[in-house]
């Protein structure tokens, strides 16, 4: 058997015994609080810069060894999001540069945004940088207005559920499927064997249901577009900022100041500050300064958190390739 092969049925078994693993976790071992550094302004009221940017998931990425790598998006956003009401933000800057992520995950940022804007009843801008499709589009949707770089990739509203089927390549090397099931789709979607029609329609149905809710959001954040015309723009399809504006999905082209104005404008001040929150070894210096990317070799299932599992995904992913 080649290495090849043998890898491809590796990772296969792995995905089916996954559950089971043991993982020793210490990454978040020692975790330092939030700390605040003023990246933009030096009068009028503060504003916070939140950033979501690589892969939207709800686990953490952890390094070799489980030492170093990122935080889960969702526990980091609320977080960050806990500090700006305690410490009272005037707005919130909403930097986006992502190609989406696991389906729940994308879900609980976008609510957790829109329920810090609707309870402390400020305004919320977004500037899209190089990408903000998918996942990290309907996180946009929380937002009161939204700025696409003239170089964006936006839009690709739709929902993705990978999957292989193994099983002629299992056949021509003597693998077999003992797999033992009770309910008639307990294995649905299993790599190890064909899928049946009924199965496949299953899925699609759940598949179309997220998919049906991914619209609904679109149309609350966008709504001068109604539903027949969401349903029209959402087949998946990526599009430019150009597209974008033209279609209705953002509101204007600009850069960095042109979301700085609007926020002012918004909060009705000639002057903000921008804040950022951060651990102790993040270096954070002006208006582009990022959290630290994901270890190297961290796989796009892990990055999902999805690595024990499948999973359903508000994802960007042309080509099965990683982003």
């Amino acid at each position: 058997m080649s290495r090849f092969v043998a890898s491809i049925l590796a990772l296969a078994a792995t995905a089916l015994l996954g559950a089971g693993c043991i993982t020793v976790h210490t990454f978040g071992d020692g975790r330092r609080s939030l700390e605040e550094t003023l990246v933009y302004g030096k009068t009028g009221p503060r504003v916070l810069l939140l950033d979501i940017d690589d892969i939207i998931n709800d686990s953490d990425v952890r390094g070799p060894l489980g030492v170093g790598g990122k935080e889960a998006t969702t526990s980091r956003v609320r977080e960050q999001l806990d500090k700006a009401e305690k410490t009272q933000v005037a707005g919130v800057l909403l930097r986006i540069n992502s190609p989406g992520g696991a389906v729940t995950a994308s879900d609980v940022v976008y609510r957790e945004i829109l329920r810090f804007k609707q309870k402390n009843d400020i305004p919320i801008v977004t500037i899209m940088m190089g990408m903000a499709a998918s996942g990290g589009y309907y996180v946009a949707m929380a937002s009161d207005y939204v700025i696409a770089h003239p170089t964006t990739v936006t839009g690709s509203i739709g929902v993705i559920a990978a999957g292989l089927n193994l099983s002629g390549l299992m056949q021509r090397y003597g693998v077999g499927n003992q797999t033992i099931t009770a309910g008639e789709f307990k294995d649905a979607g299993s790599p190890l064997r064909p899928m049946t029609a009924p199965e496949r329609a299953y899925l699609q149905a759940i598949v179309d249901d997220m998919h049906a809710r991914f619209r609904e959001v679109v149309v609350e954040g966008r709504p001068e577009l109604d539903a027949e015309r969401v349903r029209v723009l959402a087949d998946g399809r990526i599009y430019t900022a150009g597209q974008a504006l033209e279609n209705g999905l953002v509101d204007e082209l600009g850069y960095m100041p042109d979301a700085i104005d609007e926020l002012k404008r918004r909060i009705q001040a000639p002057e903000i500050r921008v804040v950022a929150f951060h651990r102790e070894r993040e270096w954070r210096a002006n208006l582009y300064s990022s959290t630290a990317p994901p270890p190297a070799k961290a796989g796009l299932a892990e990055r999902l958190g999805i690595d024990r599992g499948p999973g359903f995904l508000y994802l960007w992913w042309p080509g099965g390739l990683a982003p």
